[in-house]
């Protein structure tokens, strides 16, 4: 399993990839967690704002700063 945050390393989406890491943990799951800053990268998602959450290539989450047990509960 493959879980990006996509966004511009601003503050939310800095939390939100330490409450990725930590909802792996929680999870107890092999998954691996990537920063995508990159923004042609970004813009192949259709996203409209971020940070954005995706969970193997599927956007399941974009604007929201997820907590980790929110995120558990999408994994």
């Amino acid at each position: 399993m493959t879980i990006k945050i996509l966004g511009s390393g601003c503050p939310k989406c800095q939390r939100l990839y330490a409450n990725a890491l930590d909802a792996v943990k929680q999870a107890q799951s092999s998954a691996t967690v990537e920063k995508v800053t990159d923004m042609s990268e970004i813009l192949r998602y259709r996203i409209l704002s971020t940070p954005a959450l995706v969970i193997d290539e599927k956007v399941v989450s974009t604007g929201q700063l997820l907590s980790a047990e929110s995120i558990v509960a999408l994994l």
